[in-house]
């Protein structure tokens, strides 16, 4: 049964029929029908640059540690043809890169299955309803487990109070009988899902965090089981009841509360990865809309998307006015206005109104498509700090059976009861989990909080990098400017105002789109002037324009007037060495307007915030020298250089490297790739980003520079947090651990502490998914 649900999980509608019924006696086959190419689209990708290569993300459900990941990573791992295998215990997600050349996906899916687990789509469509499903399960266990556990303290309450001689032997055993009767269904229900997963880890020779936990279980219930049957023998000085049902109850509490909190942390990565509505409404030929499934779309379709859908591909308004939320996907937090003629993106969700639009890009084509993959990347990788504490989970799990044997052994000659009791302690309050929890609950919340601010984290372990940075690079064009120009100064001959030059400028540049004409209608308007009215205007490629405009004082009178170069205007004026147009009328010359590249608004603010904190910025750019100093001397940058080569760039990097300089470098990701790619953390901005090929650790997505200071202040201070829960993990194992082998921790005890152990480092991890700080980089 299992298998079939794989299968139905992965194949779209038209197949699920095939697999709905039971499996278990041919899985391979059932699994086998996700080997048809035609439907890898739905959870794969095709490697760019490798034949018959592919790379998947899937969701494993069942893990709960550490060890969990590291075994479905071995079992991935095991099976030829599979190339790399991540699986990331914080976020529960996998990344598995295999040859279709060598290997299908039913034997990667098999491996997963027999190693106890389930793989699902990344995206899967039916992942919540079974997330849900778990969480009111997990709800029903830890109710069970809650009121038996108020019940059997209610028996066990009088043998701790009483004094000699007012409890009978009979009363007493009564007790004893009623308590073990109501531990029956915490035994066989509640704890249900710890048994069956230490049952698997034995089957398969491994150990993972369930096993010691049912160990101590098993040991606590068989214990008392015999000293309530024979209240005579070595074991029936004492029965812990009590105690089981306790320590099983804050086991739950614990595990929920987790999954809670850690769904919560990771809960921008799941927004934005599924913001595509399931089904859209499809115009037919003739016109009548159908509902179909998002996938069914193709290039061409004219679809309507309702108020509060989100829109299922990139595409054209083709009919109406509606606001789009993008905030998720471009950084820009207000509804942006959308009409007729004018291009809405996949993921982004109408707000206003119906609208009819035509699809233009689907699937992975869209950027949507490409800011999953980046997503995707995140949430499955792993930074070194969490891969070295991983590797100690299983030798960890390993040393806890063994004190527990030892504490057991030692305790033994003077009491067996207690000795076992002892080891029960033992094998309950260690907690590696904590430890393997501290780096990357820490890291998906920050990228969490990243991501719904338009910063995407391609890379977890670039939280860890860019903590250390003291040094950041700048490229120009297109990073601390935009592509348009503006106008930076006017100089007009005697009895010519600048308003007047402008105005009559603004008449031509309105009839081009040449980016000097484009930057002089926006000065004319933002000035509020109104262009002089005109007449056969004409534009010369790779010169100018040329128009006739009416004189505002004389009725009726035209002129010509040019608009361009300075040998078109016929300008003899000295003219200014950076980018600028002349005008000029029959007299001669007229005006000479002077342009500057436009600078983003926040870019003086980043740059003050970074060199506050002790950061060094410099600017290294391809652009000529006389453009990079004038824009660094805006923006108090001290040292810049231009005419850079990419080499150049990566060269200049490595020196930095080498003298000890931790580099963080942001650019355009255009023409940036290799000093990107050799950095030790870099980022990327702007629209222009093609996100498929994205060398960048971080990738912008809206036009707000300020996002490169805000992410290192939040990497500081996730690290910060990192270290706070490594330490705590550490410090707690330390101290409890020794209380636990000597004796001097009860079993309910030794379950409450490891419970809020794992609970204190998720929800420490938690404070790093708020909002922005508004505040200097530190």
């Amino acid at each position: 049964m299992q298998t079939a649900s794989l299968a139905a999980t992965f194949l779209p509608e038209r197949k699920r029929a095939e697999v709905a019924e039971p499996l278990v006696d041919s899985a391979p086959a059932g699994l086998g029908l996700l080997d048809d190419p035609q439907e890898w689209s739905a959870f794969s990708r095709p490697v760019e640059g490798q034949a018959d290569c592919w790379e998947s993300h899937l969701v494993i459900e069942g893990m709960h540690c550490a060890a969990c990941a590291l075994t479905v990573e071995d079992a991935l791992l095991g099976v030829p043809g599979v190339a790399s295998a991540s699986v990331s215990a914080g976020s529960h997600r996998a990344r598995v890169v295999w040859q279709a050349d060598a290997v299908q996906p039913s034997g990667w899916m098999q491996a997963v299955l027999k190693a106890g687990y389930r793989a699902v789509p990344a995206n899967d469509a039916f992942a919540n309803q079974r997330r849900r499903q778990e969480t009111r399960k997990a709800l029903w266990r830890w109710s069970v487990a809650g009121l038996c556990m108020m019940q059997v303290m209610m028996y066990a309450w009088p043998a701790y109070v009483a004094l000699p001689g007012d409890l009978s032997a009979e009363m007493e055993q009564l007790l004893r009988w009623a308590s073990w009767v109501l531990t029956l269904p915490v035994m066989l229900f509640s704890c249900g899902p710890f048994f069956s997963a230490a049952m698997r880890d034995v089957a398969q020779h491994r150990i993972s965090m369930d096993l010691p936990v049912a160990l101590g279980m098993g040991i606590t219930f068989v214990v008392s089981t015999a000293g309530t049957f024979d209240p005579q023998g070595i074991f029936g000085k004492e029965v812990y009841f009590d105690s089981l049902t306790m320590f099983v109850f804050f086991l739950l509490t614990g595990r929920w509360l987790e999954l809670r909190l850690r769904d919560r942390t990771a809960g921008a990565l799941d927004a934005l990865m599924n913001r595509l509505p399931d089904s859209v409404e499809r115009q037919r030929a003739d016109g009548v809309f159908e509902r179909v499934a998002v996938r069914r779309l193709q290039a061409g379709d004219v679809v309507r998307i309702l108020p509060g859908e989100a829109f299922p591909a990139d595409g054209t308004v083709l009919q109406g006015q509606t606001l789009a939320d993008e905030a998720l996907l471009t950084g820009e937090s207000r509804p942006i206005p959308r009409g007729m003629g004018e291009a809405v993106i996949a993921g982004s969700h109408n707000l206003a109104a119906s609208v009819l639009v035509r699809v233009d890009r689907t699937g992975a084509d869209t950027r949507f498509a490409q800011i999953v993959a980046l997503m995707e990347q995140a949430a499955s990788s792993k930074p070194q700090l969490a891969q070295r504490v991983d590797r100690l989970a299983k030798p960890f799990l390993v040393g806890v059976l063994l004190a527990a044997a030892g504490a057991a052994a030692y305790w033994w000659a003077s009491d067996p009861g207690h000795a076992l009791m002892v080891a029960v302690a033992v094998l309950v309050v260690t907690c590696p989990c904590a430890l393997s929890l501290a780096t990357p609950a820490a890291m998906l919340a920050a990228a969490g909080r990243l991501a719904r601010h338009g910063v995407l984290v391609r890379r977890l372990g670039g939280l860890e990098a860019l903590a250390q940075v003291d040094m950041v690079v700048f490229d120009k064009t297109g990073t601390l400017t935009r592509d348009a120009m503006v106008l930076q100064s006017i100089r007009t001959r005697p009895g010519v105002t600048d308003e007047q030059a402008l105005a009559m400028a603004m008449a031509l540049a309105q009839q081009s789109l040449h980016p000097v004409s484009r930057a002089l209608a926006a000065a004319g308007q933002g000035r509020g002037l109104l262009a002089q009215p005109s007449s056969d205007v004409r534009e010369l490629a790779g010169q100018g324009l040329v128009g006739q405009l009416v004189s505002p004082v004389s009725t009726g009178a035209a002129y010509e007037v040019r608009l361009g170069s300075s040998r078109f205007c016929g300008v003899n004026e000295p003219v200014p060495q950076g980018p600028h147009a002349c005008l000029s009328d029959a007299q001669g010359w007229l005006a000479t307007f002077e342009f500057g590249e436009d600078i983003r608004p926040d870019a003086l603010s980043t740059v003050a915030a970074l060199q506050a904190s002790g950061i060094e910025v410099q600017i290294l750019s391809g652009d000529g020298e006389r453009a990079v100093a004038r824009v660094a001397s805006q923006l108090g940058i001290q040292q810049a250089r231009g005419g850079c080569s990419p080499q150049d760039k990566l060269a200049f990097l490595h020196m930095a490297q080498q003298n000890g300089k931790h580099v963080a470098v942001v650019g355009d990701g255009l023409n940036d790739g290799p000093v990107l790619a050799g950095a030790h953390v870099s980022f990327a901005v702007g629209h222009a980003v093609p996100l498929a090929r994205a060398q960048a650790d971080f990738v912008v997505l809206g036009e707000r520079l300020a996002s490169v200071g805000q992410s290192l202040q939040l990497a500081r201070r996730t690290m910060g947090v990192v270290n706070q829960n490594l330490w705590w993990a550490v410090a707690y194992n330390a101290v409890c651990v020794p209380l636990a082998v000597v004796g001097w921790l009860p079993a309910w005890l030794a379950g409450l502490g490891m419970a809020s152990s794992s609970l204190l480092v998720v929800l420490n991890a938690l404070r790093l998914a708020g909002g922005w700080r508004h505040t200097k980089v530190t």
